[in-house]
């Protein structure tokens, strides 16, 4: 039956190109992940025409015998040393065109792009007792980590637990925030600070890892500044000059009512006095006044990640859905 599909690689990606993607992707998700916003037009036409921070990607599109689009698959192929044995994975079938073979065929040019690449490790995220999961297990991708995804309301906030965290005293520390690049003073102890994010959690997962400088952490916002959103930025910083942990959050292009949550670190040596929560919740009132239009903040924490659910659990986050991430070893195929 697959035989009907046509599979297009794309490279220079036309509007029709993203807007073929787009209604894949839209249909997708209505289907698998229930009250999960899709990404709008122009987020589908910047991932797939914008750079990407040490990566770049392939893509290809399948469409049926009349010519419209039933699935997309996009492969990102990390190239930074630490990473470059990795591959990561977006796939997605028309709910109308599946079980017809079209997400065996995009599967099968993934992975001989990953062979052709010398990616040894194919990672994709899948919702939980969802279709996608169960094709990953189907094709011999194996689970590798559990997530947790977590929504905070900013309109049911317990004000008396925000003004209590937010007015703590933190002897030896101080908050200062930016919006896009890090200033010229912070950029080198930033990227220290980025660094902490190679102990978290991340299951079985062949993840590698990253190793941040000054200027990779100005591409990073320069990537996504070039994509239309907007990175906002608090750290605590030490009398010492030591930046001892950070919280950032993405706003995407437009006035999309839900923010999402990136990285939240603290650095080893600074555990343990509350950073973390502290950064967070200054964070919620800093969008609760400059960016009014933010309703809700999504994030997802590993499940075996106690210490950083317990502090979103204490801010209000609640959980709302779970994914898994799978690991497929290419070289095994």
């Amino acid at each position: 039956m697959s035989t009907h599909i046509h599979l297009t690689p794309l490279s220079d990606i036309s509007a029709a190109d993203a807007a073929a993607w787009h209604q894949v992707v839209t249909a997708s998700m209505a289907h698998d992940l229930p009250g999960v916003p899709a990404p709008g037009p122009e987020q589908i036409h910047a991932q797939l025409t914008k750079p990407t921070l040490n990566s770049h990607r392939l893509n290809w599109l399948a469409t049926g015998a009349t010519g419209s689009p039933v699935g997309v698959a996009g492969l990102r192929l990390f190239t930074s040393p630490g990473r470059d044995h990795l591959a990561e994975l977006e796939l997605h079938v028309d709910p109308a065109h599946r079980r017809l073979g079209t997400g065996s065929l995009l599967l099968s040019e993934v992975v001989a792009a990953c062979l052709a690449q010398d990616r040894r490790s194919l990672i994709v995220e899948a919702a939980a007792d969802s279709p996608g999961e169960a094709f990953c297990e189907k094709r011999n991708f194996r689970q590798a980590l559990a997530l947790n995804h977590l929504i905070l309301r900013l309109d049911q906030l317990d004000e008396a637990t925000v003004s209590q965290v937010a007015e703590a005293e933190h002897p030896g520390y101080r908050l200062t925030g930016w919006t896009g690049t890090v200033p010229d003073d912070l950029a080198a102890a930033f990227a220290t600070a980025k660094n902490a994010m190679n102990d978290m959690p991340v299951g079985d997962l062949d993840y590698g890892t990253e190793n941040w400088d000054a200027d990779r952490v100005r591409a990073m916002a320069q990537v996504i500044a070039d994509r239309g959103d907007t990175l906002l930025t608090l750290a605590a910083v030490h009398d010492g000059g030591a930046m001892a942990g950070y919280t950032e959050i993405l706003l995407p292009r437009g006035t999309a009512p839900r923010a999402q949550q990136y990285d939240t670190a603290v650095v080893p040596a600074h555990r343990g006095h509350g950073l973390g929560l502290w950064l967070k919740t200054a964070m919620v009132r800093r969008l609760r006044a400059q960016h009014p239009g933010v309703v809700e903040i999504e994030t997802d924490n590993a499940e075996d990640n106690v210490h950083m659910l317990a502090v979103n659990h204490r801010l209000g986050f609640r959980s709302y859905r779970r994914t898994r991430e799978f690991q497929l070893d290419v070289s095994a195929v």
